[in-house]
């Protein structure tokens, strides 16, 4: 299972259930690796895409507490354990956690890579990830060179896990 988000320096992802800010570069990048895989996110981010309608060309898994809850389109599951047991149909290299931050902590331990877009700025958000820079289970192993949008730096980081926890 894989992780994908972009972060500020001090590893916020969004505020007032929305991105921080959006880089085409890095939407380009987020289609690209999800586009024909799982997709693993919370109620709040579903409801943040346009109509609230689960992302095309993708299988959509999305967690909520509301057990009445149901999108035309995607597996709705309610706990820890149904969303391993929803997962466990896909190959591990063809799931993405896409958010929110409760999704993210959630789901981390269960993650072989961190796909990060790292932005070289801090911005107000009310949301944030674990920083994987201070989790010794965590380290890059991948880095694309400098890019800029809109006079804010950015890379695209792979993070590996050494202690990846079976799901």
């Amino acid at each position: 299972m894989n992780l994908i988000v972009a972060v500020t320096e001090d590893w916020g992802i969004g505020i007032k259930g929305g991105l921080l800010m959006s880089i085409p570069e890095d939407m380009q990048f987020f289609r690209r690796k999800t586009l024909g895989a799982a997709v693993v996110m919370g109620q709040t981010t579903l409801e943040s895409f346009p109509g609230g309608k689960p992302l095309r060309d993708r299988r959509n898994i999305v967690l909520s507490d509301d057990p009445n809850y149901e999108v035309p389109g995607a597996t709705v599951v309610h706990s820890l354990d149904e969303a391993r047991d929803a997962l466990r149909k896909f190959d591990k290299d063809k799931v993405f956690v896409i958010g929110g931050a409760s999704i993210y902590t959630l789901f981390l331990p269960f993650c072989q890579y961190a796909y990060i877009t790292k932005m070289a700025v801090k911005l107000e958000a009310d949301r944030y990830i674990p920083n994987l820079d201070e989790l010794p289970e965590w380290s890059v192993d991948e880095e694309s060179e400098e890019h800029e949008y809109e006079g804010v730096k950015f890379r695209f980081l792979r993070y590996a896990n050494a202690d990846v926890k079976p799901l």
